[in-house]
């Protein structure tokens, strides 16, 4: 197991670098936010999978739109926009944005100003 061994060490070192684990939630908890405000303040054209606050991932942020025909023509604007892996489960459609720890907040702020834009011009 060395090599495992060896990327544990890399990971918690960069963990380290970014401030550690409580600043690394901070940064996890404002890129969530950040992204549940677009969709909760999108006056219903973007909807939340998950409703309940409580029950939200701070990782896997799932939503909606008004329907197939908008994903479709979104998902081909995030991908020309290089926001690319947006589409959601095949099982359960809609969207995902996966914002694990190596996304960086500014590719979260760049998905957001993609949802504004998108929503304005639909």
């Amino acid at each position: 197991p060395t090599l495992g061994v060896y990327l544990v060490g890399l990971t918690l070192a960069w963990i380290e670098e970014q401030g550690g684990l409580a600043a690394m939630e901070k940064v996890d908890e404002a890129k969530a936010k950040g992204l549940y405000d677009a969709i909760d303040g999108s006056n219903g054209f973007y909807r939340g999978s998950v409703t309940n606050p409580a029950h939200r991932s701070r990782m896997n942020v799932t939503f909606l739109l008004p329907n197939e025909e908008l994903e479709k023509k979104f998902l081909k604007q995030a991908d020309a926009e290089k926001l690319i892996g947006l589409k959601g489960h095949r099982s359960v459609g809609g969207l995902r944005a996966s914002i694990y720890n190596a996304m960086p907040q500014a590719g979260v702020e760049k998905l957001v100003d993609l949802m504004e834009r998108f929503r304005k011009a639909s």
